[in-house]
């Protein structure tokens, strides 16, 4: 049996001795692409006044800094930790940056630090250059979108908040509440009796987190209650592409916060086509007088469901009526239907691209312009992957691992499927092989002839 031994490394290694990489399919098309936008350029230009020529530790490239976000997107990798110890550990990766296997790749706290200082213009900036090449490429039409919005778990506890007057502990609050009802020394069970019977005990307007004072109370999807922000988009239904990202606090409405995501919407649509925004798809959530009064004022066709009121009065809004009875017309007409069809479709496959497999459902970041720092570029590399499913067939690394799967269950299908073919042929030759030359006595007169025949 042979035993495990340590091994001495050479001092000098031949540059031909080490190991090459074939390199990922995939990322050489991203970066096909990407060349061809002339991306490094654009980049630099944009960021060269934050880079300055003075000694000290060596910064990390616009385009780098760029790539390496995406993989955190293609690869399902949520913190920049994971990042750097992905894009150290493969050599396709450090390909796809740039990087031979003799430099040393970014850690975590150049990319951290990159972010840091870049600010959320810069990065916006790129988004809507992004925009802009899928209208060039005729993949964004900008003249249709649906506005939805979903809730990232923020990183912070809910143990942790404190008191917005005083900053007092939540613990500390309810042992003050106790001692007020006659409890000189009530214990956790107790505490937590009482807690249970107050009303309105979570208000954003009373408590915050330290460690992110943007994080707001809310109750997430799967019922519980937690710190979170609130990420809505646009989306054009044309093709499905990411319009415009925001980053909004939990506790407020979606009424409230669609002007902003429309104005957003606005801005980056109009570098697609001049007329801009002309038709919004939302959900009922979305459905206010105000909210219709107002895209009818920007020339903006709505498309949003009405929930259920009852009877309405309307006494003085006649203004109200009119809007709220013309996107009634309009959601029963059979383009209403389509829409909504497509706005489920499309804006709910964005946030599994970006959330769910994207690895941002729940962050490691803190504060609203930190937060949006990444999403812009998760929905950059949203937009990149629809144009190389256009251009290629491949939208995702792991796209190919599911063609070669496909590939090599057809090969087994068939090889199974000539197997049984060659064995019913076998036996029905054998078969008539017996009936031609049987010898058996006790065969009818009948098998005889046919035999004869044979």
């Amino acid at each position: 049996m042979g035993k495990r031994k340590a091994k001495q490394e050479g001092l000098w290694v031949s540059t031909e001795e080490i190991a090459r990489s074939a390199g990922h399919p995939f990322y050489r098309k991203v970066n096909e692409v990407l060349e061809q936008q002339q991306l490094d350029q654009r980049l630099e230009h944009l960021c060269r006044r934050f880079y300055k020529p003075v000694f000290g530790r060596p910064s990390l490239a616009p385009g780098v800094y760029f790539r390496m976000l995406l993989i955190g997107f293609f690869e399902g990798i949520d913190s920049e930790r994971g990042i750097a110890w992905r894009v150290a550990d493969s050599l396709s990766l450090r390909e796809f940056l740039g990087y031979s296997v003799t430099e040393q790749t970014p850690d975590h706290s150049t990319i951290s630090r990159t972010w840091r200082l870049l600010p959320v213009e810069t990065h916006k900036a790129v988004f809507r250059w992004f925009v802009r090449v899928l209208g060039e490429e005729g993949l964004l039409e900008g003249q249709t979108i649906a506005i939805d919005a979903t809730t990232l778990e923020a990183n912070a506890a809910m143990r942790s908040i404190r008191r917005r007057d005083d900053g007092r502990r939540y613990e500390e609050y309810l042992q003050e509440l106790a001692q007020a009802e006659g409890l000189e020394n009530p214990t956790r069970e107790q505490l937590a009796r009482l807690d249970r019977k107050r009303k309105k005990k979570g208000s954003n307007q009373e408590w915050m987190s330290p460690a992110d004072p943007d994080a707001r109370i809310t109750k997430m999807k799967d019922g519980r209650t937690h710190l979170a922000h609130k990420a809505e988009h646009a989306v054009d239904l044309s093709s499905g592409a990411v319009v415009a990202v925001t980053l909004q606090a939990a506790d407020l409405g979606d009424t409230t916060t669609m002007q902003h995501t429309l104005q957003e919407a606005q801005v980056n649509a109009a570098l697609v086509n001049e007329r801009g925004v002309e038709e919004t798809v939302a959900d009922k959530g979305y459905h206010s007088n105000q909210v219709l009064v107002d895209l009818h004022a920007a020339g903006i066709r709505s498309y949003i469901p009405e929930p259920e009121r009852g009877p309405r009065k309307w006494p003085g809004k006649q203004k109200e009526q009119q809007r709220v009875y013309a996107n009634r017309r309009r959601m029963s007409g059979p383009r209403g239907k389509q829409l909504q069809k497509l706005r489920s479709e499309l804006t709910e496959r964005n946030f599994a691209h970006m959330y769910e497999t994207g690895g941002m459902r729940r962050t490691h970041l803190r504060r609203c312009n930190n937060i949006l720092k990444r999403l812009l570029f998760h929905a950059v590399g949203f937009n990149l992957a629809l144009l190389l499913r256009e251009r290629f067939g491949i939208g995702k690394p792991r796209t190919l691992q599911g063609i070669s799967d496909a590939i090599l269950l057809l090969r087994i299908t068939l090889a199974a499927f000539r197997a049984c073919w060659m064995k019913s042929a076998e036996a029905n030759e054998g078969a008539f092989d017996s009936l031609c030359f049987s010898d058996n006595s006790s065969a009818s007169e009948a098998t005889r002839s046919s035999a004869t025949r044979c």
